[in-house]
């Protein structure tokens, strides 16, 4: 039935900033319908997240989100830098963000939280067997909080409404099932 996509008869930049373009698209549907629609306009750059494993223990870190105003419970995550591929990104961003790299990486999926309003995927990666391996620089404006968690409790974290980024959470549930925690 939805076979061909809507066709973009114009775009407009309404809202232009250092780190956000909002556009609005004129469309016409395979019925005719004409609509505006506006969306946050994405960039093709990348991003990784990374869920972080030492032995028996899940690393999270515990950041400011300027968008809620609050420090978040979850895990490293970040652009891409010109050239990196996912590898790459997730280990600098886990050394930035942890001090740790990952032993081994494994790709698990990529996501997007909200496709009706922006192109925002990111890359869900697992590290394992962690090495304490600092960067001195960083991006951060402030210490990260790190927190470990046993895996056992895998599925009560799940459930901690301190926890609550829709990435953060498809990412366990990718590692999980990968893994067969519980």
């Amino acid at each position: 039935m939805f076979d061909r996509l809507p066709e973009i008869l114009g775009t407009e930049v309404t809202v232009s900033t250092e780190h956000f373009r909002i556009e609005r698209l004129h469309l016409e549907f395979a019925n005719g319908q004409r609509r505006y629609y506006e969306r946050m306009a994405g960039d093709s750059g990348g991003a990784v997240m990374v869920v972080p494993v030492l032995g028996d223990q899940l690393l999270l870190i515990r950041e400011y989100c300027a968008g809620t105003h609050s420090y978040e419970l979850g895990f490293p995550k970040g652009r891409s830098e010109a050239g990196e591929d996912w590898r790459q990104t997730a280990e600098r961003e886990l050394r930035e963000e942890t001090g740790y790299r990952g032993g081994t990486y494994t790709y698990l999926r990529r996501v997007n939280s909200a496709p009706s309003f922006f192109a925002a995927d990111i890359d869900l990666v697992l590290a394992e067997d962690l090495i304490w391996d600092p960067l001195d620089t960083g991006d951060e404006p402030e210490p990260v909080e790190k927190i470990w968690r046993p895996l056992g409790d895998m599925s009560a974290l799940l459930l901690d409404p301190a926890f609550r980024e829709a990435r953060c959470l498809a990412a366990l549930a990718a590692a999980m099932q990968l893994k067969g925690w519980r």
